[in-house]
């Protein structure tokens, strides 16, 4: 499950950071263990894998991770297409 936290209100943020940042809260995202059943908007206290409890807004059940690591760069597939044949089978 993964809850959201807000850390900070625009009011307590600092000064110089531009307006944009500064007008908005700065959230955290936290996946963990719920501690009850919920639905996404409520109120919950989550367990992290590291054993830590805290409290946010459930805002995903199960949520898949989304990043990656972008296109294969050609360059980098072809030399170690490359290496591999000078190296040989392992």
């Amino acid at each position: 499950m993964e809850i959201r936290k807000v850390l900070l209100e625009p009011s307590e943020r600092a000064e110089h950071l531009p307006e944009e940042t500064k007008n908005v809260p700065f959230e955290a995202r936290v996946r963990g263990f719920l501690m009850r059943d919920a639905n996404v908007g409520e109120e919950v206290e989550i367990e992290t894998p590291i054993g830590r409890f805290i409290k946010g807004t459930l805002v995903a059940e199960n949520p898949p991770f989304t990043h990656g690591f972008g296109r294969p760069v050609r360059e980098l597939v072809e030399v170690s297409r490359e290496l591999r044949r000078e190296i040989g089978p392992s």
